[in-house]
């Protein structure tokens, strides 16, 4: 009798009809397969093309891959920086197969730590530090937190990180002090063992303390935390520095959505309650409709706001918000993204581009002693620095 199987698939997808799931996934050979870069895992996982869509399969249990496709679906509902889930396959005897999507720029450790970047170790532990309290702040206990279950997207000259894998993810009515501080210590020695294996490897140099590394992890997360979740007592009269509080809390890209204000006589108690990341992307969004990551559009708030000083200065007249937005985005930000060439965008993202473009123009105009115009600036960065980065955007193992 022919062994059957079940796929269950997101529509916006392809159906995989055409992949062989009667075979191991270890043996599979078909001309869909793609070799892309990725990190170490325990799970053998394979890469399928359609069209200009990567796909990761991971083999492993029906009842995991099924959990792991809910977990993910959830978390991405939510808005968590976690990769696409798209289905599962079961069979009536072999292995299950979780699909997801593979993440486009995305770029796994090993593949940073073999290039040269400046400050790279402090980017990727300032992401890794930023996405753990942004899933604890959400009630999610991820249980593997390491260098290769984590995904790095630039941003703006910083990184971003995306979880990757959320077999070992659970969500607790609450998230308490003991599971916060153990899902820590499993991060910690997860990232000092990779570290580790990279210093082995000779990518990372024989001075290189990776036990300092994850110490330093370690303060940048509780110094984190504690900036967004200490209940802070003020006076009566001095209600502006909650107010400050919400402000600083917005600089560091994150968003009360819920403050807990207890009163006391003359006294004032406040604590954020619900906290959500993403404070500059979503007023980006509002604004321009661009979907961006968060020092991205830090940026790209900043562009319009010069823009709209701009503006003023010439008109002589003040400039709504929404308007300077509406027209950066159709005089400044569209046309030059528009005249990328299409092989340089496979190099880096747009929003990217143009955060570069902005630093060169600076470095131009300080060089020439006057402002250089945005399109001089673009071609110049195309020719001189574009054209030499490589292509990331789907990152292929070389053969």
């Amino acid at each position: 009798m022919t062994e059957t199987y079940h796929i269950v698939a997101r529509g916006g997808h392809p159906d995989f009809l055409d992949l062989p799931w009667r075979e191991p996934l270890a043996e599979w050979d078909h001309d869909r397969m793609a070799k892309m870069a990725h990190g170490n895992s325990r799970h053998v996982v394979r890469f399928v093309r359609y069209d200009d869509r990567v796909y990761a399969i991971k083999e492993t249990e029906e009842h995991l891959a099924r959990g792991e496709y809910l977990m993910l679906k959830e978390l991405r509902e939510e808005h968590l920086p976690v990769v696409e889930p798209v289905g599962y396959v079961t069979g009536a005897d072999g292995p299950a197969h979780l699909i997801t999507r593979y993440l486009d720029f995305s770029l796994p450790y090993r593949y940073l730590f073999g290039r040269e970047e400046t400050g790279l170790t402090d980017k990727l532990l300032d992401a890794a530090v930023v996405l753990l309290v942004r899933l604890h702040l959400d009630r999610v206990f991820w249980g593997d937190c390491s260098l290769s279950n984590i995904l790095f997207r630039r941003d703006a000259g910083a990184m971003m990180a995306y979880l990757v894998d959320a077999e070992t993810t659970e969500r607790p009515s609450t998230l308490g002090e003991g599971m916060r501080q153990h899902d820590l210590t499993i991060a910690k020695e997860n990232i000092v063992g990779g570290l580790l294996d990279l210093q082995e490897d000779g990518r990372v140099p024989p001075d290189f303390d990776p036990f300092d590394a994850v110490d330093e992890l370690s303060a940048r997360y509780d110094r984190l935390w504690d900036e967004l979740t200490r209940t802070e007592q003020l006076d009566t009269h001095e209600r502006w520095r909650m107010e400050q509080r919400i402000r600083h809390i917005n600089e560091l890209g994150f968003d009360v959505e819920e403050l807990s204000i207890a009163s006391s006589g003359d006294e004032l108690l406040i604590k954020p309650v619900l906290i959500e990341e993403g404070h500059h992307a979503r007023e980006l969004r509002q604004r321009t409709g661009l979907e961006v990551q968060e020092n991205q559009a830090r940026r790209l708030l900043a562009d319009i706001e010069s823009y709209r000083a701009w503006l003023e200065r010439s008109t002589g007249r003040q400039t709504p918000a929404a308007v300077a937005a509406a027209r950066w985005l159709a005089d400044i930000y569209e046309p030059l993204v528009e005249s990328i060439p299409k092989d340089l965008l496979a190099r880096r993202e747009a929003p990217e581009i143009f955060h570069h473009l902005m630093e060169h123009r600076y470095l131009l105009s300080e060089r020439a002693g006057r402002e250089v115009s945005n399109e001089a600036a673009l071609a110049s960065y195309l020719e001189t620095e574009l054209v030499n980065q490589p292509l990331e955007r789907q990152l292929q193992v070389e053969d």
